[in-house]
């Protein structure tokens, strides 16, 4: 008999229901919603440029096209799952994160980025979670338990990084998914990012 199958990771985890309205697209101010993002066959394909403007004439932020799932959570253990497609080239991107975080620490609790085909814990090149990861699907889950502050990373069901996270059970936190350009080793002009299945879970 073969080995058994390891039980999924959302094992559990109830699903929560997310409306479209609660995948709220942030892009550039000046230009048009379709002209940074496409949303078909199930895909959502999210692309900015390393000249574009921020999210609003008075946002102090850098260029992104980004998802804010709005279901914002204070307490619990909550898991984001997607699969991503990041395409050759792009590099000097956050493609996922959870934001919030002990206002006196950072503003988040986890950043994943992009650089030369590698998944990076925030800009740290030497915490590398997966390489090679360029025109290719790879599935991403990310628990987060609130109360403990720790982070668990999983790529394509195999766990990456473990770490106790900045975050605190009084800060309001909620995922995000992306392109939004950093400002560590060279971003390239273009950067993109394509996801499908995205899904969010808890466990109360």
């Amino acid at each position: 008999m073969g080995a058994a199958r390891a039980a999924p990771l959302t094992a559990g985890f109830t699903p929560v229901r997310l409306t479209e309205s609660q995948f709220v697209v942030q892009r550039p101010y000046n230009v048009p919603l379709d002209a940074r993002y496409k949303f078909a066959g199930g895909v959502r394909r999210l692309w900015v440029y390393s000249t574009d403007k921020p999210g609003s004439p008075t946002h102090p932020g850098g260029a992104r096209t980004e998802i804010k799932i709005n279901k914002v959570y204070k307490s619990g253990v909550w898991q984001f799952e997607g699969e991503v497609y990041v395409p050759a080239g792009t590099s000097g991107a956050r493609i996922m994160q959870i934001f919030g975080a002990a206002p006196e620490r950072q503003a988040t609790t986890l950043m994943l980025h992009v650089y030369d085909g590698s998944l990076t814990f925030y800009h740290d090149l030497h915490r590398v979670l997966a390489e090679d990861i360029y025109d290719r699907w790879i599935r991403l889950n990310v628990i987060h338990h609130v109360a403990t502050r720790n982070v668990t990373v999983y790529v394509d069901g195999h766990e990456r990084l473990s770490y106790r996270g900045p975050g605190a059970p009084s800060a309001p936190h909620y995922f995000k998914f992306g392109v939004y350009k950093q400002s560590h080793h060279h971003p390239s002009h273009v950067m993109e990012s394509r996801w499908r299945n995205v899904a969010v879970f808890i466990k109360p």
